[in-house]
């Protein structure tokens, strides 16, 4: 363990109030314990974090979140070290520390026991065990406290909280399942948040990485309430200045854009090749805590081509409208959404975006109203659920111009494979436009965002127009013949 410069030197009965008031120097002890002769690098963003961690104990902070990136050290901090000294201040306190996995929090509940049982700790604090042979699920203080460990699908009815932790409530490679996310989400308000002993005065920190737009950190801010933010991107986007307050005193955390946030354990190489092995979208969501890529993810918003007003042809080959649609009545109240297209040549031009929430009723009018108003020569809408009612309803009052679609593999997949369009620069999208940023937005932290009908509305056009056996037209071949013209040029 490395120690910090100012307590090195420190007699036993010294350094023991340091240990006993400064969280960051007990989070070094902890360390020392659970890993012995491993040696600890430290940084000052971890001095940070506990002045941040040390707030919540004190009751200065109620509720806290940390976005930062894996392997910095977080659960050392959250899951080991917060627990064992939040009992070792409030003895008969009531600690419950939410992992997303069983076998995750049986782990730090063990590094837990460990600190709570050594000498140092006995040495600094009053709180004892009630017994060392106790489940770690539920360890107990003689005083009456306990820290309890289960996962964000485990078992809470009938107990209580004066400290709710929540580190890494999601995994990472389930959180693209919106029912796993959803229903890790809706975990804490149904469950958790009604186990908390005094709403006025229980303390809540959540520690992860971001996940996706609709993660666990989205999804709690979004229920409202006071927030404390730290967020820690494994590469700082910009210059950072950070104050904070320990019990040795106040200081200045700084950090210099492009610095990294551990050099010392995970230096800019490393993460560069992490970067590298994990793909943009990946990298922008877990290390940066940026759940968009800047830029765009799949699609990037530099390969559209913006057109003003007067740039538009005087008339079309072809006008295209692409529909989703909810499927099912439990969608309703989700969006519906057509994309409008206008083809010239090989040159796309997104007209219109129409999104809005509607029952089958007022759906099927704006099919109508939307056709009539752009005069589309071709209206492509999914066969299927919804889709297919529609299909038939608008053929038998004679609709011109139905096109049933029947998409193959995942709208990950859909939307991969029509990207090659967009990055050539055959799609066009308007200089400005009402709907534009909220469409932009969606396709570029797609796959990772909360909505995709706009991205489906697009790939499924794309698809259509793409198809060389469309009558009269093989856009495919006009990309073929424009690239081979450029190269031969």
């Amino acid at each position: 363990m490395t120690a910090r410069p100012e307590i090195a030197i420190l007699p036993i009965e010294t350094l023991d109030v340091v240990l006993r008031n400064d969280l960051a120097s007990f989070v070094r002890a902890v360390f020392a314990q659970v890993s012995p002769g491993v040696t600890l690098i430290w940084d000052e963003y971890l001095d940070l974090i506990c002045a941040r961690l040390a707030s919540v104990v004190s009751g200065e902070i109620q509720n806290l979140i940390i976005t930062m990136p894996p392997r910095h050290l977080k659960s050392i901090c959250v899951s080991v070290a917060l627990p064992a000294y939040f009992l070792g201040r409030y003895p008969a306190a009531e600690v419950m520390a939410v992992s997303y996995g069983q076998e995750l929090a049986r782990k730090f509940a063990e590094d837990t026991r460990k600190v709570m049982a050594s000498a140092f700790y006995q040495r600094i604090f009053t709180t004892r065990l009630a017994s060392p042979r106790q489940s770690v699920h539920a360890l107990r203080t003689a005083q009456g406290g306990i820290r309890r460990a289960t996962s964000i699908d485990g078992a809470a009815t009938g107990v209580g909280a004066d400290l709710l932790i929540f580190d890494d409530p999601q995994k990472p490679n389930e959180t693209l399942s919106e029912a796993i996310r959803r229903a890790s989400n809706q975990a804490y308000e149904n469950t958790f948040l009604s186990r908390r002993n005094d709403p006025a005065t229980c303390r809540t920190v959540v520690v992860m990485q971001r996940l996706h737009e609709d993660d666990f950190v989205s999804h709690v801010r979004g229920l409202g309430g006071t927030w404390e933010v730290l967020n820690l991107p494994a590469i700082a986007e910009a210059d950072e200045t950070y104050s904070y307050r320990t019990f040795l005193g106040r200081h200045t955390y700084r950090r210099a854009e492009g610095e990294a946030l551990h050099p010392g354990r995970v230096p800019i190489t490393e993460l560069e090749k992490i970067r590298a092995s994990m793909g943009e979208a990946g990298w922008a969501t877990q290390y940066m805590q940026r759940p968009a890529p800047a830029g765009g993810g799949l699609v990037k918003i530099a390969w559209f081509r913006r057109y003003a007003p007067c740039d538009l042809p005087v008339d079309f080959d072809q006008i295209i409208q692409s529909w989703d649609t909810a499927n099912t009545i439990a969608e309703w109240s989700d969006y519906s959404v057509c994309t409008t297209w206008g083809r010239k040549d090989k040159r796309l031009y997104l007209l219109q975006v129409f999104r809005q929430r509607l029952i089958y009723p007022d759906l099927k009018r704006a099919v109508v109203e939307q056709a009539q108003r752009h005069g589309a020569t071709a209206i492509l809408i999914e066969d299927r659920a919804s889709g297919t009612q529609l299909l038939q309803d608008l053929g038998r009052e004679g609709i011109s111009g139905l096109q049933a679609r029947k998409p193959t593999g995942d709208k990950q997949m859909r939307m991969s494979a029509q990207t090659g369009p967009i990055e050539n620069g055959f799609v066009f999208i308007p200089a400005e436009a009402h709907w534009l940023a909220e469409y932009l937005h969606e396709l570029t932290v797609f796959p990772n965002g909360r909505y995709d009908d706009q991205v489906d509305s697009t790939s499924q056009a794309l698809s259509w127009i793409g198809n060389p056996g469309i009558r009269h037209w093989g856009f495919l071949e006009l990309i073929l013949q424009e690239t081979r013209s450029r190269s031969a040029g």
